[in-house]
């Protein structure tokens, strides 16, 4: 299948970023497969490696994640995928605890199952302060 950045795992993808990033943690919640995985990691020992498993503690890291987003404020950068897998970059400013004013640039990797629902998702995080 090609790749291509309107394909439907982009789609997918697209739409569950515009839900976090806005506090839209129903639609998010919707859009998770029961044993979605999550990973996320930097280079920056200040930041904690995270792996999770199931549609709560996945919920519970993507809330404390995007309390502090400046609404508006994530934007996706680039993206690629297919009918199954999607990449997409993004800039988001936060302000406020437990990061204080930063702006991610993260790398988010995802597959979806046969049901259109993320079962896993691998994000890399760069930070720098504003």
């Amino acid at each position: 299948m090609s790749q291509t950045s309107d394909s439907r795992a982009v789609k997918l993808a697209r739409a569950h970023v515009e839900a976090w990033s806005n506090k839209d943690f129903d639609t998010a919640r919707a859009s998770l497969a029961g044993g979605v995985t999550v990973t996320t990691s930097s280079t920056n020992p200040d930041l904690p490696r995270t792996d999770l498993v199931g549609v709560e503690d996945y919920m519970d890291g993507l809330i404390l994640f995007a309390q502090p987003i400046v609404p508006g404020s994530t934007r996706v950068t680039d993206s690629t995928g297919d009918g199954q897998y999607a990449l997409l970059m993004l800039t988001t400013k936060v302000d406020g605890p437990p990061y204080g004013k930063l702006t991610i640039h993260s790398a988010r990797m995802y597959r979806f199952d046969e049901d259109d629902k993320i079962a896993a998702e691998q994000v890399i995080f760069y930070t720098v302060p504003d």
